[in-house]
């Protein structure tokens, strides 16, 4: 019991690559000034992080990325409004590779694997 508790609390470290971090200023500049509507996009890039903070806390609970299949299932994504938070699960770090707007083409998705 006590095993499964300390596993359950293991907490991973982030990090966020700077083309992530280049597509939420892509995501919350596009709304904010594009569309006119710069609460939302405040409340978008909220969200994002705020799922970024899920993800730290227990990175197994998304899904797999069927998109980049692996046999240790180290690749995952998160659904965020209408974006995919994809990440990559080390040893103690998870690295957040990039956000993808959900309809982009699987292909896009796919490319992230590159991502350093």
């Amino acid at each position: 019991m006590d095993r499964a508790k300390e596993k359950a609390e293991k907490v991973y470290s982030i990090k966020v690559t700077v083309q992530a971090l280049n597509s939420i200023d892509q995501i919350t500049g596009y709304i904010a000034y594009d569309m006119h509507e710069p609460l939302n996009a405040i409340r978008v890039g909220d969200q994002i992080f705020d799922t970024i903070n899920r993800i730290k806390r227990n990175p197994f609970a998304f899904r797999e990325c069927e998109e980049i299949p692996t046999q240790n299932k180290i690749y995952r994504k998160a659904v965020c409004l209408s974006w995919l938070i994809i990440y990559k699960i080390r040893s103690a770090e998870v690295v957040v590779l990039d956000i993808i707007h959900g309809s982009r083409q699987p292909l896009r998705i796919k490319s992230v694997r590159n991502v350093k």
